[in-house]
C-alpha cells in the first residue's frame, strides 16, 4: 500500500530505535506488503525525520530478514517464505524456552503479577478480535520471562528473529487457535509460580514451536 499520509511524527527521544520499531511493525502489520518498494525520503517524510535513522532502521530490517536491500536499486519489503518463517520459530522456541530455564527458579512475584495481567490483555484482544492487542500482549507476557531471565542476549537473538514470525502470525490471526495460546499461557504462570523451571521451559518452547510456518495465501511445500 501506499506510505500513510498521515502519521503521528516519532519524537526525538531514543529516535533510532523509534524508528526501526515504527517501520517494523508496519511490515508486521501489513501496512507496506511483500515486494512493496520502501523509499527512505518518503519514509522519512512519514514519520517526521531526516533519513539517517530511516537508513539506520532499514539496515537493521534487513538484517532481519523483513526487507531486502539491493544495492543501488531499490530496497523492497521481502515475501515471506516459509523456510524462513519455519528457521525463526525455531530459533525463538529455544530463546523462550531458556529464557524460562534460567528465570524461573527466582522469579519474583512481581513477575507473575505482569504476566498475568498480560494474558488478560490477550483474552480481551482475542474475544474483540484485535490482532494489534492480542500480539502486542503476548510481547509482554514472554517478554517478562525473557527480561527476568537476566541473559541479555536472548533478547538480542530475539529482536532479530521475532518480526519474522509475528508477522506470519498477525496475517494467519483469524485462523490461529489463540484460546489455546491463553489456556498454555496460563500453565506457564502456573509453573512459574510452582518453580518448574524444567517443565517451565518445555512449555514454553512447545507454545512457540507449536505455531504454523504457512504462510497465508500461498502453497504450503
Amino acid at each position: 500500500m501506499p506510505i500513510p499520509r498521515s502519521s503521528p511524527k516519532v519524537g526525538r527521544s531514543l529516535l533510532r530505535d523509534d524508528v526501526y520499531a515504527r517501520l517494523r511493525d508496519a511490515i508486521v502489520d501489513g501496512t507496506f506488503a511483500p515486494g512493496e518498494v520502501l523509499r527512505d525520503g518518503e519514509l522519512a517524510e512519514w514519520l517526521g525525520v531526516s533519513r539517517t535513522p530511516v537508513r539506520e532502521a532499514l539496515l537493521r530490517l534487513a538484517a532481519s530478514g523483513l526487507i531486502v536491500a539491493r544495492p543501488g536499486r531499490s530496497t523492497v519489503v521481502a515475501e515471506m517464505e516459509e523456510d524462513d518463517v519455519r528457521h525463526a520459530r525455531d530459533i525463538v522456541a529455544a530463546m523462550h524456552g531458556l529464557a524460562a530455564r534460567l528465570a524461573v527458579p527466582s522469579l519474583p512475584a512481581s513477575v507473575l503479577e505482569r504476566m498475568r495481567r498480560a494474558n488478560s490483555r490477550f483474552a480481551a484482544a482475542v474475544e474483540s478480535g484485535d490482532p494489534a492487542g492480542a500480539i502486542e500482549a503476548d510481547d509482554d507476557f514472554h517478554g517478562a520471562v525473557v527480561q527476568a531471565s537476566g541473559n541479555s542476549s536472548i533478547a538480542t537473538v530475539l529482536q532479530q528473529f521475532e518480526p519474522v514470525v509475528r508477522r506470519a502470525e498477525f496475517l494467519r490471526f483469524v485462523s490461529v487457535d489463540r484460546f489455546a495460546s491463553r489456556e498454555r499461557h496460563e500453565a506457564l504462570i502456573d509453573m512459574c509460580a510452582a518453580g518448574d523451571a524444567e517443565g517451565a521451559a518445555r512449555l514454553a518452547f512447545e507454545t512457540w514451536h507449536s505455531l504454523p510456518v504457512a504462510v497465508p495465501g500461498q502453497s504450503s511445500s
